[in-house]
């Protein structure tokens, strides 16, 4: 299965995203072999630094390091892959300021879960920030069930046991773009909600 072939944005309906920068992986992959999803919260602006396009790209940099920081010696993306991890973000276009519309990421959460439905064996989603929360609440409510993810500061919450259906949930921090160097505090809470993500794969 190739991701792009199996979700997309028609309509690029938000306003206050780049659609320039919509991405979305150019991947191929066995949907049965993934086990863990990572949900970061927007593309960057430069779709050179997203996940997958190889090289020297920021998203692929920052999250090696931090499997790293968690103590998995992980050098590609190849091998994540090969240990059941897939990367994506909550909202498939590139910001134009900081923040992002709740009527964006809802809509955007649409194509999210219709991303989460591909794989059937999923353990465990990390989601890293406030976007990929939010947008995991928004398809929760549209299931019927409550918010996934309770209201509160990720520092309060992250260590709580959440679900979406069967599947554990991990709030964290943004972990890719420059904050991520600079934060020290928040690299190593990352570090340690990975550590425990990972855990349930074994």
């Amino acid at each position: 299965m190739r991701i792009s072939d199996s979700i997309s944005c028609s309509q690029f309906p938000c306003l206050d995203v780049n659609h320039d920068g919509y991405v979305i992986a150019d991947l191929k992959l066995d949907p049965h072999s993934i086990s863990m999803l990572k949900i970061s919260e927007a593309a960057p602006k430069d779709s050179g630094d997203y996940y997958y396009a190889g090289g020297e790209a920021s998203y692929e940099t920052t999250t090696l390091l931090a499997f790293q920081d968690a103590g998995f010696d992980f050098d590609s993306f190849d091998e994540l892959t090969n240990k059941g991890i897939y990367l994506t973000s909550a909202v498939k276009c590139a910001k134009t300021r900081y923040g992002i519309k709740p009527g964006t990421i809802m809509e955007c959460s649409r194509i999210l879960e219709k991303e989460i439905g591909l794989f059937p064996n999923l353990k465990v989603i990390m989601l890293m920030g406030d976007v990929a929360i939010k947008a995991i609440n928004f398809i929760a409510k549209r299931t019927g069930a409550d918010r996934a993810i309770p209201a509160g500061s990720t520092y309060k919450i992250r260590n709580g046991e959440f679900y979406f259906e069967d599947i554990r949930l991990f709030p964290s921090y943004v972990q890719v773009g420059p904050s991520f160097g600079i934060e020290k505090s928040k690299r190593k809470m990352i570090a340690e909600d990975i550590s425990r993500a990972m855990a349930l794969l074994d």
